[in-house]
């Protein structure tokens, strides 16, 4: 079985976790996680990198630290992680959705501003799979109505929006280190920002609201979302190699373009926009309407061929946990409705091999064409 993502740790990640075991700093007071935030807020041009437990953790904290609550509004792709929206639903806000486009499979920018109210308190921009949300606009509409802007660059790392970092772009910027990422921890998640009362917001949060000389006395409720030295060790492995990982996931993305060109019935990633040169993340495909079969069909019988697949974001206002507390009833939202059934994506992982994407693509298009 050839697997959706196989993480590459042949770096100096070994010798990093044993200087964790030998000197007995595991625990997020190890010295790895200030050097990992340090090393990894420079990289993205940020003054700050609040490190947390996963990336959604990090959604989390950043939200509370906007200031998001009761009463405001958080506009959003429709398109997205359920990560993006817990948080906002459990302040009291209320996600306001917009849909995708067709071609980049992000936020459609054109849609934010008729979304703005007077309760509009922010603006999420969810970079999606390999190219970023075209944050000019973005950030103009922001700029003109007084929001915020969070931007959520979990599948970024590396990518850049007209020569500047994704992450930097915005009011406090996410990111995520799951395995299947550019940059793994196991499990974990950077905050990024310039705003210093922002960053010591964030680093209070994620640490239980603990007061400096009175530790167990709390005026604010916060979580424990604390990085452990063992994960920053890693991070801090794979953060120095994020150049060849992007070159190797570009080279990835350009084999399938060579190895897929010209096939019948699906709709390839688009390898550039005017802002940004695809970084690969994961190698996405949408299936036309006229195949009879769809996703779900379609994987079933890539994994019968020995291929792992996984099925493409299922749409915010289409979920049941969502849908059974009252919100989106009757919005549609028909291009992120069209990805959710009709895309998936191929193995994709840093320590694919040529040979592997070969035999993906052979299986692909037996699948789609006997």
């Amino acid at each position: 079985m050839i697997p959706v993502n196989e993480p590459l740790l042949d770096g100096n990640e070994k010798q990093y976790l044993l200087e964790c075991i030998e000197t007995g700093w595991i625990s997020s007071e190890g010295p790895f996680v200030k050097q990992f935030e340090e090393r990894f807020a420079e990289r993205v041009e940020r003054r700050h990198g609040i490190a947390v437990s996963n990336g959604t953790a990090a959604l989390d904290a950043a939200i509370e630290a906007l200031g998001i609550g009761p009463g405001d509004e958080v506009i959003m792709p429709a398109f997205t992680i359920i990560s993006c929206i817990g948080q906002i639903v459990r302040a009291g806000a209320k996600p306001v959705l917009v849909d995708s486009d067709p071609v980049t499979w992000n936020m459609d920018v054109s849609q934010i501003e008729a979304k703005v109210t007077p309760r509009t308190k922010a603006v999420m921009a969810v970079h999606i799979y390999g190219l970023p949300v075209d944050m000019d606009p973005v950030l103009a509409i922001a700029r003109r109505h007084g929001l915020k802007v969070l931007e959520d660059a979990a599948q970024m790392h590396g990518q850049t929006y007209k020569g500047r970092p994704c992450g930097s772009l915005g009011d406090v910027g996410t990111f995520s280190f799951y395995p299947n990422k550019h940059i793994t921890t196991g499990e974990g998640g950077m905050i990024v920002a310039d705003d210093d009362r922002l960053a010591e917001v964030c680093r209070s949060l994620r640490n239980l609201c603990f007061q400096p000389g009175k530790r167990f006395v709390h005026e604010r409720l916060g979580w424990n979302l604390r990085m452990t030295n063992m994960q920053a060790a890693l991070g801090l492995a794979q953060l120095e190699r994020l150049d060849e990982f992007v070159g190797r996931k570009r080279a990835m993305g350009a084999r399938y373009n060579t190895l897929l060109n010209g096939l019948a019935g699906a709709q390839l990633p688009l390898p550039r926009t005017d802002y940004a040169e695809n970084i690969y993340w994961v190698y996405g495909l949408v299936l036309d309407d006229a195949l009879a079969l769809d996703a779900e069909e379609a994987m079933r019988r890539l994994a019968a061929k020995g291929v792992g697949c996984r099925p493409f974001f299922w749409p915010m206002h289409e979920q049941p946990v969502l849908q059974q507390m009252g919100l989106f009833k009757g919005e549609r939202y028909p291009v992120a409705e069209r990805l959710a059934r009709r895309g998936f994506y191929l193995p994709s992982g840093l320590a694919l091999q040529p040979a592997q994407q070969d035999q993906v693509a052979a299986a692909l298009k037996e699948v789609l064409h006997g």
